[in-house]
């Protein structure tokens, strides 16, 4: 199994520890592959939501550059909502990027 397919059924474990089930695993690999080699680096990989300047780079690089999601409200709720459901200690970037698109309902922004 190559490294990458590793982290993908990491990706997808972690996905149901959080209780997203139904995983559209097109949509998270095209998240992962999208981050490149920071997957496998410890501290960029994961997303730490006390932190305001992590939410700043998870608000402007992912969700406003790549989704084309406007900073605001919206944003930021969505990201708390996030942050509520992955009740993780150590939250992944890429488990957070899939469920903040499927919370904003941005799929279709990632092609």
């Amino acid at each position: 199994m190559s490294k990458f397919a590793a982290k993908m059924d990491d990706y997808k474990a972690e996905l149901a520890k959080a209780g997203v089930s139904n995983v559209d695993e097109a949509l998270l690999e095209k998240i992962a592959r999208g981050q490149g080699p920071s997957i496998y680096l410890k501290d960029a990989s994961l997303v730490s939501c006390s932190d305001e300047a992590e939410l700043d780079r998870v608000r402007n690089n992912f969700a406003t550059k790549k989704l084309g999601v406007a900073a605001g409200a919206d944003l930021d709720n969505a990201i708390q909502a996030v942050c509520k459901k992955y009740d993780s200690r150590q939250k992944r970037r890429i488990v957070f990027y899939y469920m903040l698109t499927k919370e904003l309902g941005k799929e279709s922004a990632l092609g």
